[in-house]
């Protein structure tokens, strides 16, 4: 059962290969115009050849029949006058040697539809009536080509012209008779035989030929691919960290582009973690080196002070908090990372949370003497995660304040349209160099790191910030003057959209 399931799987990609299909259709756009061509020539042959042969025989039909009229063949045809019976005897033999000629047969029917002279000399004394005779005598020649009984049969009238008393000259006269001739296609049907066997011929040669050209352009249209497949295997397996280059087709350096693009990524993603995995380390490492640095000093020292105590551990209790914090916005950086489904969506207010997180943050404003003002330009209500849009807004605006100047300012604006609300946080701090601006939302990273420990922060906030955005699908941007301030703009849609 399973080695039926395996042969069935290789069949089916077999079908899907890209080899396969060029080479099938190579091959069909070989042979199918070729065989359309053969059809299309020997339909096209016969149809000629018998329209030839019907004008052939009519044309010596038209003689003969003139020579009926002129020696009055269906008038005295059982008169036995001597000078009627040469002339019967020589239009006998014309009509013997035309049928003859075309393997065919003659009748010579009379006004009252007698066969009177048959080449068969099977029909003659008897009456003959069918449309085609009756048709022709209505002045309307005829021809029918029976290719499954192969002959061809033709109605030829026999007129008698009359002569116009006035200018002396024959016009168009009574319709006495018809000729109904059959000949034979034999020769058509010989040609188109031995035309079809060389044409066979030729066909078996060509689908030879485009078979092996089919197998030669199959793999040579491949090859690039091959070439791409080999490459990735080898960086896949490690061998090369080179990007790989195949300039075959424009499609090959599309993929190659597109894999180099991505290989890049993939590295940076590599970089990115890690350099996390050392920040992470170093930023937990830096409080517990502290703490045991305190606390060895403690221990090394005799009958210290209670107030030494207290400031020691004053101090090892803020190295606890900064690596509880450390900790805290970590697990909230991986429920960021999480898929979206994990959203609490809800209905809320943008205005009134907004209002609430700024008058959680003024007394932090105050210390700072930081004047933060609030500008609402419409009521705006969304539907978000009112947790970590909280988080969105207070990371923004405590930035504002901790990285400002003494006496300084924090412009919060909410404004919306018909799809999106923005929230925007503008300050007059020390700004952001532009060579940083790329790196603001890294984790751990910090602008001002002389000043990190003074200012506090885990250099996550931003990190989170733009997880917790891109989480609503919205977006953030920043605009920035080193020593003039920055401004965080960030785009959410009214209606959340899973």
């Amino acid at each position: 059962m399973l080695k039926k399931l395996g042969n069935s799987i290789k069949t089916i990609i077999f079908l899907k290969s890209l080899r396969l299909r060029i080479f099938v259709i190579v091959l069909l756009a070989g042979i199918v115009p070729a065989v359309c061509l053969r059809y299309g020539i020997m339909e096209n042959y016969e149809k000629q050849a018998v329209e030839q042969r019907i004008a052939t025989v009519q044309n010596q039909l038209l003689v003969l029949a003139n020579h009926l009229i002129g020696n009055n063949y269906l008038t005295n045809y059982y008169s036995e006058e001597q000078n009627f019976q040469t002339s019967k005897e020589v239009i006998d033999a014309e009509l013997e040697m035309l049928s003859n000629l075309y393997e065919g047969r003659v009748m010579i029917i009379n006004s009252n539809f007698k066969v009177i002279r048959d080449t068969y000399g099977i029909s003659e004394g008897k009456t003959i009536i069918s449309e085609e005779v009756l048709r022709c005598f209505l002045g309307q020649n005829s021809s029918h080509y029976d290719k499954e009984h192969g002959y061809i049969e033709l109605t030829t009238p026999i007129v008698r012209a009359a002569i116009k008393e006035e200018t002396g000259k024959a016009v168009s006269g009574e319709i006495v008779g018809v000729m109904l001739t059959s000949v034979s296609n034999e020769n058509i049907v010989m040609t188109l035989h031995n035309l079809s066997r060389k044409a066979g011929v030729l066909e078996l040669l060509l689908v030879l030929a485009m078979i092996a050209l089919s197998i030669i352009l199959s793999v040579a249209l491949t090859r690039p691919f091959n070439k791409i497949t080999s490459a990735i295997n080898e960086v896949k397996e490690g061998y090369s960290n080179e990007e790989i280059s195949v300039p075959d087709y424009v499609e090959t350096v599309h993929i190659v582009d597109a894999f180099n693009q991505l290989q890049r990524r993939m590295k940076v993603l590599d970089d990115s973690r890690q350099e996390f995995v050392a920040n992470v380390s170093h930023e937990l490492k830096t409080p517990m080196t502290s703490m045991k640095v305190l606390a060895d000093s403690l221990l090394s020292q005799e009958g210290v002070s209670a107030e030494l105590y207290r400031e020691f551990m004053e101090d090892m209790v803020s190295e606890i908090d900064r690596e509880n914090q450390i900790i805290t916005d970590l697990l909230a950086l991986v429920k960021m990372d999480k898929k979206a489904q994990d959203l609490n969506i809800t209905s809320v207010n943008m205005n009134n949370l907004a209002e609430l997180i700024l008058k959680r943050l003024r007394p932090l404003a105050r210390k700072k003497d930081v004047e933060v003002v609030f500008e609402s330009m419409r009521q705006v209500v969304a539907e978000v995660d009112e947790v970590k849009m909280s988080l969105i807004m207070t990371n923004l605006v405590e930035n504002a304040i901790k990285y400002n100047k003494e006496h300084g300012w924090v412009k919060v604006r909410l404004d919306a349209d018909h799809q999106y609300f923005s929230f925007y946080v503008s300050d007059s701090g020390m700004g952001i160099p532009e060579e940083e601006l790329g790196h603001i939302y890294e984790r751990f990273y910090r602008v001002d790191k002389s000043h990190s420990k003074e200012i506090g922060g885990t250099g996550l906030g931003l990190a989170i910030t733009k997880s917790a955005v891109l989480a609503h699908k919205g977006s953030i941007s920043v605009e920035s003057t080193e020593g003039e301030g920055s401004g965080f703009t960030v785009k959410i849609p009214l209606t959340y959209i899973a």
